[in-house]
């Protein structure tokens, strides 16, 4: 089989059901010989391993600790969906304690085992938060580092294609952006639906009662799916984070909206989704155009990523901003 890369990717929270998925993805996709599954509780992890076996991929070399050193030693390429779940009944940001808790650890250890790491991927809620957290810890350029953010904007993409009953495919580039939660802001003026554009649709073939309401079925997409499942997420995220550390190892460029740390003259110190592209050189972002109405949403997003971000350096688990540059001198 040929691969994108023989360099080494590592899946942290490999037991569990979004990264149990991405390491079959990613072997699928033939992204690399070389993967690392990595988990603390190990039980579930040579389950999870036994089962990939079982696959009889060919040319893999399939590995598996408990030992985050073992993990991490060497690895290229980063992805992780190792903190703990969304359940029904709580939102993402109910999860920041105990998440941002994990990320500065794995900041902490990707500094310690794998400083010239390529690329990472941070998957756990709330994942603009936790990305941050990770980034700062690890000292690492931050376009090495981003999170997912695009099921929202699929997430769109989705509900657009069922309204107006045609194909997904005809439905393209949907964006959300800010933060991935319940403040994310839901843009129309980007999307093209079957080649139209979606703002000039509101109002006429989309009344924008419809349209309000549809932006909530996005943004409460993931408690949705607990509702019908009675578990968060795991097939989507998992392809989707995948699909990004494929870009960054050379693959196709990914392309939907990606967490990514920004910084400039309007929003500083924070990670979240913006017009972005991963590629082997990184992720990369540009500003965001949009109305005036959704330009306002986007700054709210901000704000509450913002407040978030402070209760975290409250907790003590990242230093105040003026302070980042002490652990990450790549940080404005």
């Amino acid at each position: 089989m040929e691969f994108v890369t023989h360099e080494k990717l590592t899946i942290v929270g490999a037991a569990g059901m979004i990264g149990s998925n991405m390491a079959q993805t990613a072997m699928m996709m033939g992204l690399t010989p070389n993967i690392c599954l990595y988990d603390p509780y190990g039980p579930a992890l040579e389950g999870v391993a036994e089962e990939l076996y079982h696959c009889a991929f060919e040319g893999v070399n399939l590995t598996w600790t408990t030992d985050i050193r073992e993990a991490l030693t060497g690895a290229a390429y980063v992805v992780s969906s190792g903190g703990a779940a969304r359940k029904a009944g709580m939102t993402r940001e109910d999860l920041l304690k105990g998440n941002t808790e994990i990320a500065a650890e794995l900041g902490k250890n990707i500094r310690a085992y794998c400083p010239d790491v390529k690329h990472v991927v941070i998957v756990f809620n709330p994942a603009d938060i936790t990305g941050l957290v990770t980034l700062i810890h690890s000292g690492i350029r931050p376009s090495r580092l981003s999170t997912l953010a695009a099921l929202d904007s699929t997430r769109l993409r989705s509900e657009l294609a069922r309204y107006f009953k045609i194909s997904p495919d005809e439905v393209r580039n949907c964006r959300t952006y800010g933060g991935h939660g319940e403040q994310m802001a839901v843009f129309a003026s980007t999307t093209l639906v079957a080649g139209r554009k979606l703002s000039e649709l509101i109002g006429h073939e989309m009344p924008e009662t419809d349209w309000h309401e549809l932006q909530q079925r996005v943004i409460q997409g993931g408690k949705h799916i607990i509702d019908l499942r009675g578990r968060s997420s795991f097939q989507s995220p998992a392809y989707l984070s995948i699909c990004m550390i494929a870009a960054a190892m050379g693959g196709k460029a990914f392309t939907y909206p990606a967490g990514v740390y920004v910084h400039n003259d309007e929003f500083r110190h924070i990670l979240m989704a913006m017009e972005s592209e991963i590629t082997k050189e990184g992720v990369a972002y540009k500003n965001v155009q949009g109305t005036p109405e959704e330009h306002a949403s986007l700054t709210e997003s901000y704000k509450h990523l913002c407040k978030l971000r402070d209760e975290v350096v409250s907790m003590g688990i990242i230093p105040p901003v003026e302070e980042w540059r002490s652990l990450n001198p790549h940080l404005k």
